[in-house]
């Protein structure tokens, strides 16, 4: 892969590996950390991508297993989160802030399918392919998010109305 070609893959997957990272691990340096390792990997890949999408979809399952070996990492098991450290992004009206935090309150798979799936656009038979998850179980996962979502947004009008 050129330096060029490189540049041109960050520009428009960085964004996207990041954003993946976060919904799966919840906070920005470990997010940043697996953003860096997934591309360097495929700086590193030699084979050709059949397709941009072909290439998107690496991309995140690169990412995910990236995660998955950032969770399982001795270090991080070691460490202690600051309970004072804010690490959330700033929205412009509060209810897309009171999404979010209901979004990231589910647990991480569920966000995963909700990430992939309402915000990259994949159908759930896609997000099963790319997560090597049967069919039924990205479908189990986005309906009980859904449900989660539904009744503690219902929550959150309720005390806010």
């Amino acid at each position: 892969m050129t330096d060029s070609q490189f540049e041109k893959a960050v520009e428009t997957y960085g964004d996207m590996i990041f954003r993946v990272a976060y919904s799966y691990l919840k906070n920005r340096p470990d997010a940043e950390d697996v953003m860096q390792e997934t591309l360097l990997k495929l700086y590193q890949e030699d084979s050709r991508f059949e397709s941009e999408e072909h290439r998107k979809r690496w991309l995140i399952r690169v990412a995910v297993n990236q995660c998955k070996s950032t969770l399982r990492s001795t270090w991080l098991r070691r460490t202690v989160p600051l309970e004072e450290q804010v690490d959330t992004p700033v929205f412009d009206r509060p209810e897309q802030s009171e999404l979010f935090d209901q979004v990231m309150a589910l647990p991480k798979n569920y966000r995963l399918v909700v990430y992939l799936y309402y915000y990259e656009g994949y159908q759930a038979r896609e997000i099963a392919e790319i997560l090597h998850r049967n069919l039924s179980t990205v479908q189990t996962w986005l309906m009980r998010a859904r449900g989660r979502l539904q009744q503690s947004l219902k929550e959150a009008w309720s005390r806010n109305g």
